[in-house]
Formats: structure tokens, sequence, C-alpha cells
């Protein structure tokens, strides 16, 4: 069972050191996202559970030693919020490090308001949006069978997190052919929602629909006026540049 990765370098985090609170053989994720790096998710799921004992981190975490990182962020292969236990984790990492604790989630499971009081568990909580509407959502994000919460629901549940959360909120928007022309759109919902930075990324390895140019990005980022902005282009260290659309 692995736990614990890196530390690697992100362009968002600095040297981080990654917790993967599923810690499975295979991706588990409500979501299958046509530009996902670890390709479909096979079986989608909407379940949470227990995925990982607090002791086996312990352990993990002491055969780990020291580390240098910037940032002990929660992610892995799959959807954070799936694990039920998940503010438990937080709590023994933040016992081990001193670093802030992040968070990356996909927000499909932020309906639900145990999930919103676990992620205040964490300083810093990055939750994506992808989309606009319904339709668009289901388009990029693709939500396993059986999902029954509107887009607009996902909205409100980051919304009412927003409101009761005191660390870094962080919106994710991903940029891919599909939703380009949405970018005006997408930077309203970022604007009523208030999070403290928006990150603009577009997938840089292969994935369906193909990422954004630099000029493209560029023009997406320009809808963004007014809001805390990171855009990979920019402030990334990209090492694979798609070629110009």
């Amino acid at each position: 069972m692995r736990t614990l990765y890196g530390p690697v370098d992100s362009w968002r985090f600095g040297r981080s050191l990654g917790v993967d609170p599923l810690a499975g053989k295979e991706k588990r994720c409500c979501l299958s996202c046509t530009y996902c790096q670890y390709g479909p998710t096979a079986r989608p799921t909407i379940r949470r559970a227990v995925f990982v004992a607090p002791r086996q981190l312990q352990e993990d975490i002491r055969c780990l030693g020291t580390v240098e990182a910037d940032t002990i962020t929660f992610a892995g292969l799959g959807e954070p919020t799936l694990a039920a236990n998940l503010p438990e984790l937080a709590a023994v990492a933040r016992k081990a490090y001193a670093q802030p604790l992040a968070v990356l989630t996909g927000s499909a499971l932020l309906p639900i308001g145990q999930v919103q009081i676990d992620l205040t568990a964490f300083d810093v909580v990055v939750a994506k949006l992808d989309a606009p509407d319904d339709e668009l959502f289901r388009q990029i994000n693709r939500p396993a069978a059986g999902y029954s919460y509107p887009f607009s629901a996902v909205v409100e549940g980051i919304r009412r997190f927003r409101q009761a959360f005191a660390g870094k909120l962080v919106l994710q928007m991903m940029f891919v052919q599909a939703n380009k022309r949405a970018a005006p759109e997408m930077a309203a919902l970022a604007r009523a929602l208030q999070p403290d930075e928006v990150q603009l990324n577009t997938p840089l390895q292969p994935a369906l629909g193909g990422p954004l140019s630099a000029k493209e990005m560029e023009a997406v980022e320009n809808e963004f006026g007014g809001l805390a902005v990171q855009s990979v282009y920019r402030d990334g260290q990209a090492k694979i540049r798609p070629r110009s659309m």
C-alpha cells in the first residue's frame, strides 16, 4: 500500500509531498474526465469508504523519514474526498509535518455537507470547476452512473464551503477545446464564488480535445480580470509545449 509519493516539483505548490488517501492499484473517482492523465475511470464510484487506516499513514511517514517539502498535498490516484476518514488522515499529517496541508478535489462530492466539513481540516483546498453548466460538466467531467447531483448543486456546495472555510480556497479550471468559448461564463462563476485564487490550466500531455496554446490561454485569462490568477504557461514551468493552434 503506497500512501506517500514524491516530493515532486509543482508549479502551484513548490516542492510537494503527496499523500494518497485511497492508496489503491487503480483509480478511484466519481468522475472520468476527458483529460485525466490516468486515463478513463474503469469503475467510477460515488461511495465513500475508508481505504487507508491512520496507523498505516503514521507508519509510512515514519519509514519515509525527514523530507524537504513546501506543501503536503492530498491527491493521489483518484478523488480524495471518497476517503470517509479524510480529517483523521489530515490530523496524522499535521502532527508529523509543519508544512501547510493542501487537498485537490474534483468537487463532485461537494454537494454533500459532510464532505464540506471534512475539507475544513486543510489549509488549502483546490476545488475543480471545468464548466459553467450541466451540459459541459457532463461532457468534460463525465460523472459516474448514478451521480444524481446537477451541476448547480456542485456550485452551491462550493459556495457553502467558501462561507464556512477560513483557509485558502482555490478554483482550478482546466481548459480544453470543448470549453474554451465558455471562459466568460466560467469567469463570472469564479467571481460569484469569491475564491482566494483561480488556477487556469490546460492538459499539456496528449488529451481528448487537446491542450490550448499559450495564445489561447492568454485569451482565456483576459476574461478573469479582477481575480487573483495563476496560469500554467505564465506561472508554470511546462516542459512540454503544445503546438500552436
